[in-house]
């Protein structure tokens, strides 16, 4: 990436946290299907995220974490407002909710707070970090792809972000939903490359 690239850029990981992550996340096993993706995705947001840190790309970790008994969703009556109170995920000050150990945050990169929906928009202050810093540039990877990661996606486009997805440093429950996104959705709302592209900028 050329310098001036690099000043307006972020990487932007979304949900790099154990319910995901980890093997004994409660997503990881309820959700995820296609273990070999997964796989691959942590590896290459580790590749994203190293690469990322050598070249004074900035670093902003969109986390998950809801106060004890979930109010933020209180009465919600269907999609992931009654779902995750449901599930019990990304409880606050707990395991699931942590960043997950080898992609955690270090000192001097952002993390976002006051989410509460599936785009990292909603409800934070990530729009307003964004706009401080003249940072219009987004690369996102994280998960899921076809939820919160499509959710930032669509919501960053919304805002006048340049928005894109680093495909194979994200997982989908499955192949299909991954497919389906790749190939029917993010076009309308950015553009998506590999680990592989995104070093060799």
């Amino acid at each position: 990436m050329k310098s001036q690239t690099k000043e307006k850029s972020a990487l932007i990981l979304i949900e790099t946290q154990n319910e995901w992550m980890h093997e004994d996340g409660k997503l990881r096993k309820l959700l995820i299907k296609d273990e070999q993706m997964m796989l691959n995705s942590i590896t290459n947001i580790e590749k994203l995220l190293d690469y990322s840190r050598k070249n004074n790309i900035e670093v902003i970790h969109v986390g998950l974490r809801f106060e004890k008994g979930y109010p933020e969703l209180a009465n919600g009556k269907s999609g992931l407002r009654k779902a995750i109170p449901i599930a019990e995920t990304f409880p606050i000050n707990e395991f699931g909710s942590q960043f997950y150990e080898s992609v955690k945050p270090v000192a001097g990169e952002f993390v976002v707070t006051g989410r509460v929906g599936a785009s990292g928009f909603t409800g934070s202050n990530l729009d307003a970090y964004l706009r401080n810093n003249k940072i219009e540039n987004l690369y996102i990877a994280g998960y899921a792809t076809h939820v919160c990661v499509e959710s930032t996606l669509r919501d960053a486009h919304e805002r006048s972000y340049n928005t894109f997805v680093v495909s194979d440093a994200t997982s989908a429950f499955n192949k299909t939903q991954q497919e389906y996104f790749l190939n029917e959705i993010v076009h309308h709302f950015g553009e998506h490359m590999t680990t592989k592209d995104f070093l060799n900028k």
